[in-house]
């Protein structure tokens, strides 16, 4: 990053997240198939920042009950979490663009989360991490 990028900005991909008639046998069967490491979540994809070696995340793979709420419209198959720098940043820049939020932005000791909509009304997420405290929950993880 130069002193030009702003924060408040998509940095990854923190999770993707679809629909499911049985998830726990869609674990399985990526478990079974593909060798994902599972929980009863789905698996986690560890990995390295480009810029600082040293810095870790996780981007978060999850199969959901086809009736979740959680994406917002029922005819909305999948749903992707985005990583970004600064929450508030980017709500800011969002708000005062006419973005439409999803309710509440949701805070956990392992980071801050806020639905959002896009042009064509689908929701996504997005997730400021603290990568420290979501690593020490991790159980399922698939690696390289």
């Amino acid at each position: 990053m130069n002193d030009n990028t702003p924060i408040g900005r998509v940095t990854g991909i923190g999770g993707v997240f679809f629909r499911s008639s049985d998830p726990e046998a869609t674990r399985r069967w990526y478990a079974d198939h593909l060798g994902l490491g599972v929980d009863e979540y789905g698996t986690n994809f560890r990995w390295r920042s480009y810029r600082d070696r040293d810095r870790t995340g996780h981007t978060q793979w999850s199969p959901f009950p086809a009736d979740t709420g959680y994406f917002g419209d029922q005819g909305q198959e999948a749903m992707i979490n985005y990583r970004v720098d600064d929450l508030d940043a980017m709500i800011a820049r969002l708000t005062e663009a006419g973005v439409e939020l999803v309710g509440e932005m949701q805070v956990e000791p392992f980071g801050r989360f806020q639905h959002v909509l896009d042009l064509d009304g689908r929701r996504f997420e997005l997730w400021q991490a603290v990568d420290v405290e979501y690593g020490k929950i991790v159980k399922g993880t698939t690696d390289s």
